[in-house]
Formats: C-alpha cells, structure tokens, sequence
C-alpha cells in the first residue's frame, strides 16, 4: 500500500486493545463509588471521536450520557455534572487548551475524571484521575480512539448488567486490527481513483447517519477541511433533505457512508436521490468488506472504524495527488485565535 506502514498500524491498534485490563479497573473503581452518569467532554476531531460510543451507551444502556464541547461546558450550569459523574476526556497531544480547562472545571465540580491521551507527562496527562496513553498520530487516531471508547462502553454496560455480549465482543475486538488491515489493502485501488479523479473537486457533501455520523462529520471538518483546505457540507441523512439536497446539481460530489445498523435506510434513501439528479455520487460501505472473526452483532456498532480505516487511504492518496501535505496548516497552532 502507498506510504503506509503495516506494523506501525497494528502496533498502535494492538496498543488500545492492551488498555483493556487498565480500563476494566477503572469502570469498576468508579461504579462501586456510585456512579449517576457519563460525559464525554473534548474538542475538535477528539470529542466527535467519542459519539459512537455515546449512540451504543445510550442504545443499550439506561445510564445517563452526556457529550460536550470543552468549552462550552465551563460555560454552562449543567445540572447534571456532580460527584457521581465520570468525565472522558480525549486529547491526542495531550495539550489542548480547552480540555485541560475542563478537566480542572470538572474535578472543581467533584467528578471522576479519565482521559485518554497519546503521550504520557502533558497537561492533560497529569491532572486527571485515570489517565491512559496510547501513542498514535493523526492517521491512526481514529481507530485508536474508538477502540479505547467503545472498551469502555462495553465494560460501563457490563457492569450494569446491560450487555451480556460483553465478552464475546471484547474477544471479537481483539480480531480488529488485522480485520482493519484487509479493508485497507482491499480499498487501496478505490482510493487511488477517487483521489485522482477528485483532485481538483472543490467542495463535497458527506452524508451519514446514526453510529456512523461522527466519522461523516469527522472526516468532513478534519481531514478535507483542516488537512486539505476542501470546502464540504457533512450532513446527517436524515437532514439532507431538509435544505442540502437543493444544493445538489450533476456535477455536485457526494460522499456518503454507509454503516449496518438500524439507521441504515436513512442513507440508502440520501442514495436513492443522489443517483438521479448527480453523477458524482461515492459510496463507501461497510458491507462490502468480509471483517473476518466480527460476528454481524459487533458489525453494526464498528462500522465507524470501518469506515476511518478505509478513509484513511483515501485521504493518503489525496494528499499526493493534491501535492498538499496532511500536515500543512495555515492556521491551527500557527497563530493566536
């Protein structure tokens, strides 16, 4: 595969799964406390990271759960924020700004702070409760990220005695990053196309639903937009048609995801439409790839992982293509805002 490195990406995925036996300590430390609630507190391409396993908690599980941006949370009076809540708070650096903030605001408020970082010994690193650390870079944070989230919804209904597939799925995960490498190697070629025929494309609309729209948002704000300067419009599916499909002409690119779980039809109609009034329409769908080992049960709720492996030759191949760098900002961490 172009610019890619095989063991690089399994030693990093392989490295959030390891987090397993840390993570089960954690969970249980804080429900024998008594435990009232989850946030899921970030900024940026971290907090979107967190939805998914914010739509398995909240599909699966009657514990309250709660997603909010760093700093608009220590600028509200969430009445739900106390001693008995456990924050999650992501940060690849480890350094931002406005989740380190919220880290202290939060643990002012006496709640259970955790955070999941990819360097040990930075602000974030060091102020909170429960910290874990996994190395990863921009191209293999997703999957790492979702990995580490997803093991700690899984342990959170666990301990509830809401998910009697818990054991089955953790096992099934383990499968995960080899599984991830095939739909890599089997999305190679499509990339390579879509990046060469999509090299001068000016503007995309992503569209996605359900566990699955984090990803579609992600991808849209922090890829094309920050990392390649592409104007998109991400979109839910279900609001496609309440504004963007007026948008849409024949030449208009939409990329859209589809998953497997229950909101699935909601993409397929965004397809239905799509392939009658443009020519420019992508799907990329997690059905179309085997996931050897992942029962159908586990499928429908790791499609965003699918979805940011495969996404992720996309973006490699736009980058040579475009000849801009993933790394080239004009902006972020360049200048005061």
């Amino acid at each position: 595969m172009f610019n890619f490195d095989a063991e690089r990406f399994l030693r990093m995925q392989n490295g959030a799964l390891s987090l397993k036996d840390e993570f089960d300590q954690a969970v249980d430390a804080v429900m024998e406390k008594g435990l009232k609630n989850v946030f899921f507190v970030g900024t940026g391409g971290a907090a979107i990271l967190m939805f998914p396993a914010e739509f398995i908690l909240k599909n699966h599980s009657t514990l309250p759960i709660f997603t909010e941006i760093s700093s608009e949370l220590m600028l509200m009076d969430h009445q739900h924020l106390d001693e008995h809540s456990l924050v999650i708070l992501p940060s690849l650096s480890g350094t931002t700004k406005e989740t380190v903030e919220a880290a202290a605001f939060c643990k002012e408020k006496g709640a259970v702070t955790l955070s999941l970082v990819g360097h040990a010994n930075t602000p974030l690193a060091n102020l909170t409760d429960y910290t874990f650390v996994n190395f990863a870079e921009d191209d293999t944070s997703c999957e790492s990220f979702y990995i580490q989230s997803y093991l700690l919804a899984f342990r959170l209904m666990y301990k509830r005695n809401e998910f009697p597939q818990y054991h089955q799925f953790v096992g099934e995960m383990k499968r995960l990053p080899s599984a991830l490498l095939k739909v890599k190697e089997a999305t190679e070629q499509r990339a390579a196309v879509f990046a060469e025929k999509h090299k001068d494309t000016s503007y995309h609309i992503l569209s996605g639903t359900g566990i699955d729209w984090a990803q579609t948002y992600y991808y849209g704000m922090c890829i094309l937009e920050e990392m390649q300067w592409i104007k998109t419009r991400p979109v839910h599916a279900s609001d496609f048609f309440h504004g963007t499909l007026e948008l849409v002409e024949e030449d208009t690119s939409i990329i859209l995801l589809k998953g497997e779980d229950v909101s699935r039809p909601l993409t397929e109609r965004v397809q239905r439409f799509a392939e009658h009034y443009t020519k420019e329409l992508t799907v990329f769908d997690t059905k179309d790839y085997e996931l050897e080992g992942i029962s159908e049960e586990l499928r429908c709720l790791i499609s965003p992982i699918v979805l940011a492996t495969l996404l992720e030759r996309v973006s490699c191949h736009l980058e040579a293509q475009r000849n801009h760098p993933l790394t080239t900002r004009r902006y972020y961490k360049k200048v005061p805002f």
